[in-house]
């Protein structure tokens, strides 16, 4: 009887030997053309669908975007594997060494760790390997600058904590950002653009690492807060839902500013009839 991992093996050589088709002569001329560099914002954009999936909850769609994401590791690989790179068995035994690695309290007789000891254990390793390659060694340089600004500011306060780095309690954090707050205020009135950039730099970074040290994805909460905004100004001013939009969607300032837009946008409608 056939095991969830060999019917894996099997579909994926079948997806193998599609790709293969697809870029060989007499395939598709769009895939036989593509690149690395040209499948960039496919790679992102079926990252970010994924997440959108997870997000909404839905099983089949999860299914459906991780396939399409899927496919464009299989495509990067498979271009790769035409230069004589590297294959796709490289890819996978790449990442199952990499995790055996990573997890010697898993693989080897080693003792039990707490989640703040894995976490330094983890760190310690990766600084290991990229010492081995010949890498410069940064707790903090080994994260993509191409990553969303919240998450990487997130995520560098995290690292930065575990190397060592006191930003003081939550509160002092608070205090700082709205630190930076009152000084952004102050140079509304100014063309210093350079200035104000900077200000809303501090104060991003600061709420960033607010909020990761109280538990919170910012980029999660933001994600949140975005989606609670489309919500309310359809709802009031698209009139695109029947019900009313609960307390928490709208601020009372942006449920005033909403309100005037969709009377404004009512005026001219009738106006124009």
């Amino acid at each position: 009887m056939p095991t969830p991992h060999s019917q894996a093996c099997l579909a994926f050589r079948r997806l193998l030997e599609i790709m293969d088709t697809l870029r060989s002569p007499g395939g598709c001329p769009w895939d036989a053309e593509q690149t690395p560099e040209s499948l960039k914002p496919y790679l992102i954009e079926e990252t970010y669908e994924v997440i959108e999936a997870i997000d909404q909850g839905c099983a089949s769609s999860i299914k459906e975007e991780l396939g399409d994401l899927l496919l464009q590791i299989v495509f990067q690989t498979r271009i790769f594997e035409e230069r004589q790179a590297f294959t796709m068995a490289d890819v996978a035994d790449g990442i199952a060494d990499k995790l055996v690695r990573r997890h010697p309290h898993v693989f080897d007789e080693v003792q039990t760790l707490d989640l703040e000891e894995l976490n330094t254990q983890w760190d310690r390793i990766k600084a290991r390997e990229k010492s081995k390659r010949g890498e410069a060694s940064s707790a903090l340089g080994n994260l993509p600058r191409q990553l969303p600004a919240l998450l990487r500011a997130a995520k560098i306060n995290e690292k930065a904590a575990r190397a060592g780095y006191d930003p003081g309690s939550p509160l002092r954090r608070a205090e700082q950002a709205r630190t930076h707050l009152e000084a952004l205020n102050m140079e509304l009135g100014t063309d210093d653009k350079e200035r104000l950039g900077n200000l809303f730099g501090s104060l991003f970074f600061e709420l960033a690492g607010l909020a990761s040290a109280l538990g919170h994805d910012p980029e999660e909460a933001l994600r949140s807060r975005i989606d609670g905004f489309v919500e309310g100004f359809e709802t009031q001013d698209l009139g695109l839902k029947e019900k009313e939009p609960s307390p928490s969607i709208l601020s009372a300032g942006e449920g005033d500013i909403l309100k005037g837009a969709g009377a404004k946008k009512r005026g001219t409608s009738k106006e124009n009839k």
